[in-house]
């Protein structure tokens, strides 16, 4: 495990609150007046923040390009406006089994660098706001679209079938920039099904760890 510098705090953000709430809440602890993040987790999404305090917000851009390790849980059967579990349903289909040998080789060929689309209520900017803003006010932006790279894909397990739909567990080792819920829709689209996200938990940026993290309780 890479050691961690004096200025610089590994969280482990928990679900339901932002990466914002984060910052917020380390700031009033730590009295602070000098802190930011080394890349957003949304709220729906749990594991390693990268926190740089005073002068460990210099080395933040360093860190934020790092390549990140994320574990997904990916709904096989659906798709929704926001291509997670919290958007409305777009579409949707009864799923009765999936070939474990078939997941694993459209894992595979999802190595390399995609072009995708990104989610309308991811954080990406246009005109200086995010575009999850546009969208919530009920505007129908454009869905942008970006090169992603995926250095690892691997299949952990087919989970349980629920609500006629099928589940499974991958681990994504990504460069920086890349959206995990846009690479949900692509494997299901490889499989011939809609999908969407269903949990995301980020397990290591660089060499760091979510291991090496602090939790972080929150004050209502």
């Amino acid at each position: 495990m890479q050691e961690i510098p004096p200025s610089i705090i590994l969280i482990d953000k928990p679900l339901g609150i932002t990466s914002f709430d984060v910052i917020r809440e380390l700031r009033k602890k730590l009295k602070v007046k000098k802190i930011g993040h080394a890349g957003t987790l949304d709220p729906l999404a749990s594991g390693l923040m990268i926190v740089g305090v005073e002068a460990g917000t210099k080395l933040l851009y360093e860190y934020q390009m790092l390549p990140k390790i994320y574990e997904a849980e990916i709904c096989i059967g659906e798709r929704t406006t926001t291509s997670d579990k919290e958007g409305g349903v777009l579409e949707s289909c009864v799923v009765d089994e999936l070939d474990t040998t078939i997941v694993e080789k459209e894992l595979l060929g999802m190595q390399g660098v995609l072009r995708l689309p990104v989610s309308i209520y991811s954080a990406m900017k246009k005109g200086g706001e995010e575009f999850y803003k546009k969208a919530r006010r009920g505007e129908h932006p454009v869905p942008p679209v970006r090169d992603m790279e995926v250095f690892e894909a691997n299949l952990i397990e087919v989970c349980e079938k629920r609500d006629e739909r099928m589940y499974l567990k991958v681990t994504f080792s990504v460069g920086s920039g890349t959206y995990i819920r846009s690479l949900a829709e692509e494997l299901g689209r490889r499989l011939g099904y809609p999908a969407r996200l269903e949990n995301l938990r980020r397990m290591q940026v660089g060499d760091f760890r979510v291991e090496q993290a602090h939790e972080l309780n929150v004050e209502s």
